[in-house]
């Protein structure tokens, strides 16, 4: 295939790109875009284009660089050097001491108002040194909309070999090697999944992408979205090929509208180069992608809402089986993965699925992106090796507690999971150690929360999430979500007597046994881990009337009485 309009044009493209011998990077991913970074970006386009700082400079526009809340950020990539919280004000000292004068700017590089001596190089840092990036890779180097920088950095090298040197029984045979699970929450082996849908039979077949991620504190889905499109829609076109099916859909929440728009843009530039639609790389293979936009509805995150809410209907689960491999959209076989599941694919089907297998661990291979938040020095978006503690992500990649705080728990998997307190910080974030603690991988939310938080507040603050969000379709998620938030209110309110708590302790089980789908299934869980581990807590609420952690608003006439 060297001879293909693809290859000519990635030599061609990596000779020009290295003409440029600096390049000054700005990040233009969600959070930077909100803090100001594209008026960062145009000043510092402007001051290069008339200064006498040189030629060979590259302004350019990157995604996400991981440290979320220190944006806008700024990185000279040839020195590996990120600034951070820069402006069109304080941008003078990097243009003269740094690009002109070849001096860093201590008091500016990244996380320095946390390290009493800032880690200069940005590599060198513990935030990213301790990290191993699959999925985000592209990040901090690649222009979201551009088609040629993702080709550059090897774009489409993947579907180009799967196209060109594999059948489609090989591509899945990578895919089920690699181990990888569903990185939206339930973990099934994705390769499992693409053989059913292989198998059957069907007039149509579909690759649906779910990226209606909706958990708080969650998100890893939107930054790959915005940050890396071409990603996501090599691995749904990939997953076409491997399963046999010609049309794919993405479906995005409406409250992404960065993320619809790169990946709108995507689609169109894709198209426009023969990667997408009819005869791809000038083989029989013909694939295409619509995205499909979600109103915000949380059920929607599960696979047969989705499915309802892009034929149409309204967005409520139904009984499985038949399982959507063999029967989905439109009573056709259809496969569900989320965004971060495809945006592995490519670089298992480039590097083999026995490279992917050997990250991770033996059960849990590969990587996993977390949402990085809450109570913790360095909050942002990261990526470790699956199997990585709970201590390592909080500590040596977050930081630690600020405020010289005491670390209290860790909430992983957003309104579906658990709290992990202070006891299991050595627990390794892999499927089977997680639910052994009563909480699950999720997609990828971790939240830290220190010792002023309350755990019956927060079990409440979920369970008010759960109750709103339930569809209503079943009786037990329905009431029982309804009636739990209650209970967990009057003892938040000082209101509650042990009887209450019995109760809510026998009602969470039967909610958690009995609902129709993930939901309400899950729902219970935040509660009955935070009973697990923090009981005291409940305790001092129902018997004391007292709220150790100062958060909740105790009844007043009771707490005289006590």
């Amino acid at each position: 295939m060297k001879n293909h309009a693809l290859y000519n044009l990635r030599e061609k493209l990596v000779s020009e790109r290295a003409l440029h011998a600096k390049k000054v990077c700005v990040c233009m991913g969600g959070s930077c875009m909100a803090s100001g970074s594209q008026k960062v970006l145009d000043k510092l386009k402007e001051e290069v284009k008339h200064s006498n700082i040189g030629s060979g400079v590259e302004i350019k526009s990157v995604g996400c660089m991981g440290a979320c809340a220190k944006g806008p950020l700024v990185k000279m990539e040839a020195d590996d050097v990120i600034y951070q919280k820069v402006n069109p004000d304080n941008l003078k000292p990097i243009l003269t001491d740094h690009l002109k004068g070849h001096k860093p700017v201590p008091h500016m590089v990244l996380f320095a108002d946390n390290d009493s001596q800032p880690t200069i190089k940005s590599s060198e840092h513990p935030f990213f040194k301790n990290q191993r990036m699959i999925v985000l890779e592209n990040f901090s180097r690649l222009d979201p909309t551009s088609i040629e920088d993702y080709i550059t950095a090897g774009g489409y090298k993947a579907l180009q070999k799967a196209l060109t040197q594999m059948t489609p029984e090989e591509v899945i045979g990578e895919v089920k090697q690699s181990g990888i699970r569903g990185r939206g929450g339930a973990g099934f082996p994705t390769g499992n999944k693409w053989e059913m849908s292989y198998k059957y039979v069907g007039e149509n077949k579909y690759i649906v992408c779910n990226g209606d991620e909706g958990d708080p504190g969650a998100f890893m889905d939107r930054s790959i979205l915005e940050c890396d499109p071409h990603r996501i829609l090599e691995g749904m076109i990939l997953g076409g090929y491997a399963t046999g099916a010609t049309k794919g859909f993405a479906y995005i929440r409406g409250e992404y509208p960065l993320a619809i728009q790169r990946f709108t843009t995507a689609i169109q530039r894709a198209k426009k180069l023969g990667l997408l639609g009819k005869n791809i790389l000038e083989t029989n293979f013909s694939f295409d992608v619509e995205i499909r936009i979600g109103a915000g509805a949380f059920v929607c995150g599960e696979e047969t809402a989705l499915l309802a809410s892009i034929e149409g209907k309204r967005g409520t689960p139904h009984v499985r089986p038949p399982y959507p491999a063999e029967k989905g959209l439109w009573d056709m076989p259809t496969i569900i993965n989320n965004v971060e599941t495809y945006a592995n694919i490519p670089p298992i089907v480039e590097k083999g699925g026995e490279w992917y297998a050997g990250i991770g661990t033996p059960k849990s291979t590969g990587t996993k992106v977390f949402a990085l938040s809450g109570c913790i020095q360095n909050t942002g978006l990261v990526e470790v090796p699956i199997g990585t503690t709970l201590r390592q992500v909080i500590f040596d990649i977050g930081g630690g507690i600020p405020g010289g705080k005491k670390f209290k728990a860790a909430q992983t998997g957003g309104p579906s999971g658990g709290c992990i307190p202070e006891q299991h910080l050595d627990t390794p974030l892999d499927y089977e150690a997680l639910n052994k603690l009563g909480s699950i991988m999720g997609s990828g939310g971790l939240i830290v929360m220190d010792e002023t938080s309350c755990m019956v507040d927060v079990a409440r603050f979920f369970m008010d999430f759960c109750m709103d969000e339930s569809c209503g379709k079943c009786v037990p998620c329905r009431v029982g979500t309804k009636h739990m938030f209650e209970l967990l209110n009057k003892i938040c309110k000082g209101n509650a007597t042990e009887m209450d708590l019995e109760l809510l302790e026998s009602l969470a089980p039967m909610v958690k046994e009995t609902s129709l789908c993930g939901l309400g299934q899950s729902a219970p869980n935040p509660l009955l881990s935070t009973l697990r581990y923090f009981r005291d807590e409940y305790l001092a609420h129902v018997r004391e009337k007292r709220c150790p952690a100062g958060v909740c608003n105790m009844n007043p006439v009771l707490a005289e009485v006590r």
